[in-house]
């Protein structure tokens, strides 16, 4: 079905079951279905999509945006990028009297120091900073988590995989990817127990996916925060 409203279309299906109320769902493909109870008229399924119209047009966008992929960033005043799961602009300060470039997060804006107007320098400033922050932010959680481990990890490292947030090895060192600075926390917290739960059972078999559900039962969303999210963890 198609519906119109406030200058967009959107295309939806309905489906009816037994239930009282009417909710609307979002597919991983950006498909919208609209669940109401049997004999439910259309009129009054429309009136609940209008009424979440604005949520719904913000998630159409995240999905759009995500299947585009990755967006080049541009190193200028007010582009922003995510710190701890929100994005924040960044305002870029030149000083040559510092003795290297780097970047401080204050009042809700990531001030980047720089010696000179440079791209190249300014990303790796920005890197430099979310690698500093997931070691102390993955260490704090870390020892936040320890007491539900008789097992240490013997070293902690950050690294810059392009294709995993965390590993265990068989010598106990656990690494972390430094994108994970751009996540919340509670996600940040996920990978850490994740990887902790590797000390014991290095495979995801049941007994794994048991230890990490003991420890945290919703650990699903935030695996789906970072499935969703991971196209725009970027420098």
């Amino acid at each position: 079905m198609l519906h119109t409203y406030d200058g967009k279309t959107i295309r939806f299906e309905i489906k009816y079951k037994n239930r009282t109320s009417i909710g609307i769902s979002i597919n991983s493909y950006g498909e919208i279905e609209v669940q109401a109870p049997k004999k439910t008229p259309d009129e009054k399924v429309l009136q609940v999509i209008e009424r979440s119209w604005e949520l719904i047009q913000e998630k159409l966008k995240e999905f759009e945006d995500r299947w585009n992929g990755p967006q080049e960033k541009a190193y200028e005043n007010d582009e922003s990028f995510l710190y701890l799961g929100k994005s924040y602009p960044i305002k870029i300060v030149q000083d040559n009297n510092i003795a290297q470039d780097h970047v401080v997060f204050e009042e809700e804006i990531l001030y980047v120091y720089v010696k000179k107007f440079d791209d190249e320098k300014m990303k790796q400033a920005l890197k430099r900073f979310y690698y500093q922050q997931c070691k102390a932010l993955v260490e704090k959680s870390i020892s936040s988590y320890q007491s539900n481990f008789k097992t240490k990890p013997r070293s902690v490292r950050i690294s810059d995989s392009k294709t995993t947030w965390g590993t265990c090895d068989s010598n106990l060192q656990l690494t972390f990817n430094w994108r994970l600075a751009m996540a919340p926390l509670e996600v940040i917290d996920y990978v850490v127990i994740h990887e902790m739960c590797h000390m014991y059972h290095m495979n995801h078999d049941r007994s794994f996916w048991r230890l990490v559900g003991s420890i945290m039962p919703d650990y699903k969303e935030k695996e789906n925060w970072l499935a969703f999210s991971n196209w725009k963890m970027t420098v």
